[in-house]
């Protein structure tokens, strides 16, 4: 599991990085970029997360909540960086750093949640990590919820320097397994897979329920 794509240079040392201002400022800066709005090369990604039906879900590694705002009513996002959660509180969305969402007993509770979405999370962790980080949040799914993994595919994975593990279908699946989950289905959107090598924006979808 996290094998790398094969023209990767090896390890990285990413350290804390996403959790420092600079990491969200950028997260920030990406989205505003003009003419991804004029453009609303959004639009289509965030059809998906709602395509995805997870009802009232936790977002995992929510950023600065660009995926938070397409799920289902009471939804909550949580983030390590303090600062992507401010941003998406400013834009009005209930996004929470870890210590604030497991303080809550009322957000934090076993079964409160119709689904999970870890997208652009399981690349930034080591294996261990993501089974140990994901393994906190999957009890606080209701049993029948659905859990939904996205990833990067090879031109995306190289795109960013704070990825340590190119997690595909099959990392994906494994990492489902280990925690308790059923796979339904695995996909490449927008585009076929092949289309992963070239196409910055061309992700790993796993779509998971827990058992009832």
């Amino acid at each position: 599991m996290g094998g790398r794509p094969h023209d990767d240079t090896g390890a990285r040392d990413v350290g804390d990085a996403t959790a420092q201002r600079a990491y969200a400022e950028r997260l920030a800066a990406i989205s505003g970029v003009r003419w991804k709005r004029l453009l609303h090369v959004q639009a289509v990604y965030q059809a998906h997360v709602r395509h995805l039906r997870l009802g009232r879900a936790v977002d995992v590694g929510c950023g600065i909540g660009r995926n938070l705002r397409s799920l289902g009513p009471g939804s909550v996002g949580v983030d390590h960086n303090p600062y992507s959660v401010a941003i998406a509180r400013r834009a009005g969305l209930d996004a929470r750093t870890v210590d604030e969402f497991f303080a809550d007993p009322a957000a934090s509770a076993p079964g409160t949640y119709d689904g999970l979405l870890a997208a652009h999370l399981v690349e930034h962790l080591s294996p261990p990590d993501a089974r140990a980080v994901l393994g906190r949040y999957v009890p606080l799914v209701r049993p029948g919820g659905t859990v939904a993994f996205i990833t990067p595919q090879e031109r995306g994975y190289r795109s960013d320097p704070t990825h340590v593990t190119f997690a595909r279908h099959e990392e994906l699946v494994e990492l489902a397994h280990d925690l308790g989950l059923v796979v339904d289905r695995t996909y490449s959107f927008p585009f076929p897979r092949v289309a992963g090598h070239v196409f910055v924006y061309n992700e790993f979808t796993l779509r998971a329920h827990v058992p009832a």
